[in-house]
């Protein structure tokens, strides 16, 4: 029977609780001496999974240890420490690891390899043992599939990565060690950095492939002024942080692209990328319903990116649908007023070194033509052109500095325009033909990417040229 005499004295547990916590602090002693000496004595390709082993078997007796979890999302914003630490890792992959991810792409030259869910990584910074860990949890969703016509599941997966360090080195880890990952992360990706097309996947998460356009500013068939302004324009950008924040603007760049398909549009949008190393979200606006879309999407695209909205003209439709008695309040379907607070209202803030590039295929959406940013030889031709005021306009409003900052006119091709096709096509500067075909194109609307086809179909620069100016007399009625 239980009796309060074979109950142990407070003096006697105490002294049981001190032994076991010397006892302790005497293991914790004796395993980093150990650590200290694995280090010096075993080779470096075995420390980590040596230590490793130790940290699990001892690491239930301390609670000496710290963990701090880093998962890939923070609400909807892409947690950059998450995206540091799974690049540094790479760097510390070693022959324990019993699995790997390994993918590549045709326009990557290595291999990319990554950890496997439930693989550790030990790694020692500064004398500090520190112990990583890929975790995922994966979650079912049901969804209504209209192609089938019934619902259906799909697996997601909620990823996150450990970190196990001793508890006394939490101000280390914060203000050095995680610094020191985010720093050559960004190294390793500054050199070896694969720009990403994303667009919008299933239940609303932006999916990617890499982008492999080859464009850029000196392959482009623009009018060399125009160029030179964009490029400048891009590098003083890129420069001001520190400007942005003394004025209190919020440091992105708006881009209005508008001329008549294939001149060029998509490709000017590929040569910045490549230009500033910025990925592209490509987003489409009748894929949104409500308000609360675009300021979802834009709390999950990444710093040094370009949102490019390709269907701007849908933003006429919308104002017609609310010019005749649609309600512009509700925040359950897209309004005009939600799209100009997603082009420069408060969400459009949430990240730093944006550009948003808007196009159009039809120029008379624009009630008044940008004459500044159009080469001389066109303005003439735009004036004839803009004569008689176009039945449906975008509401000034939307373009307006702060929501589009730069209007760019891609035009048709002209003589300077198709000498870049030629040297870069045919690779010649100069001959007999040109004076003729530069006549014809002075005379005809053929777009860039019309010349370009004519340009390739033969690899005789003779045949070529010739080819095409029986193209352009055709198209002048002259034959």
């Amino acid at each position: 029977m239980f009796s309060l005499t074979s109950m142990p004295s407070s003096t006697s547990a105490l002294s049981a609780y001190t032994s076991f916590t010397a006892f302790v602090m005497l293991l914790r002693t004796l395993i980093n001496e150990f650590k200290t000496i694995i280090t010096q004595l075993i080779p470096k390709q075995l420390q980590e999974n040596f230590l490793s082993r130790l940290e699990g078997f001892f690491g239930s007796l301390s609670s000496s240890q710290m963990t701090l979890v880093v998962d890939e999302y923070n609400g909807l914003s892409i947690n950059e420490i998450y995206q540091a630490s799974e690049l540094y890792l790479t760097t510390r992959i070693t022959p324990s690891i019993r699995q790997l991810k390994v993918f590549k792409t045709p326009c990557e030259k290595k291999l990319s390899i990554t950890v496997n869910k439930g693989e550790k990584i030990v790694d020692i910074f500064e004398g500090i043992h520190f112990t990583w860990e890929f975790v995922s949890t994966e979650k079912q969703k049901s969804y209504y599939d209209s192609e089938r016509g019934s619902q259906a599941t799909e697996t997601t997966e909620s990823r996150s990565i450990l970190l196990n360090f001793p508890k006394k080195y939490k101000e280390e880890v914060l203000n050095t060690y995680l610094p020191h990952v985010v720093g050559i992360s960004k190294a390793i990706q500054e050199e070896n950095k694969v720009l990403k097309l994303y667009s919008l996947g299933r239940f609303f998460t932006w999916e990617y492939i890499h982008l492999e356009h080859p464009s850029t500013f000196d392959t482009l068939a623009m009018d060399p002024k125009q160029k030179r302004d964009l490029m400048d324009d891009l590098d003083r950008f890129v420069k001001r942080r520190d400007f942005h924040r003394r004025v209190g603007k919020a440091w992105k760049r708006g881009y209005l692209l508008y001329g008549p398909p294939g001149t060029g549009k998509s490709s000017l949008i590929a040569a910045m990328a490549n230009y500033l190393k910025f990925d592209i979200y490509d987003l489409e606006l009748t894929n949104l319903s409500s308000n609360s879309e675009p300021r979802r999407l834009l709390a999950s695209i990444a710093n040094r990116s370009i949102l490019v909205i390709e269907d701007i003209d849908y933003i006429i439709e919308l104002q017609d649908r609310y010019r005749y008695g649609g309600s512009d309040d509700a925040d359950s379907q897209l309004t005009p007023s939600g799209l100009l607070n997603f082009m420069d209202g408060l969400w459009s803030s949430c990240g730093e070194e944006r550009i948003i590039v808007f196009t159009t295929h039809h120029k008379d959406i624009i009630k008044n033509p940008p004459y500044e940013d159009m080469p001389e030889e066109e303005k003439e031709e735009e004036d004839s052109e803009y004569d008689d005021e176009p039945e449906e306009h975008l509401d000034p409003s939307f373009l307006r500095p702060g929501r589009i900052d730069m209007h760019i006119h891609m035009s048709y091709c002209t003589p300077c325009g198709f000498k870049i096709l030629a040297s870069n096509y045919l690779r010649v500067e100069s001959h007999s033909l040109f004076a003729e075909i530069e006549e014809l194109l002075k005379q005809v609307e053929v777009t860039p990417a019309e010349v370009a086809e004519e340009l390739m179909k033969n690899d005789d620069v003779d045949i070529a040229l010739a080819g095409l100016v029986t193209f352009l007399q055709r198209l002048n009625g002259l034959i």
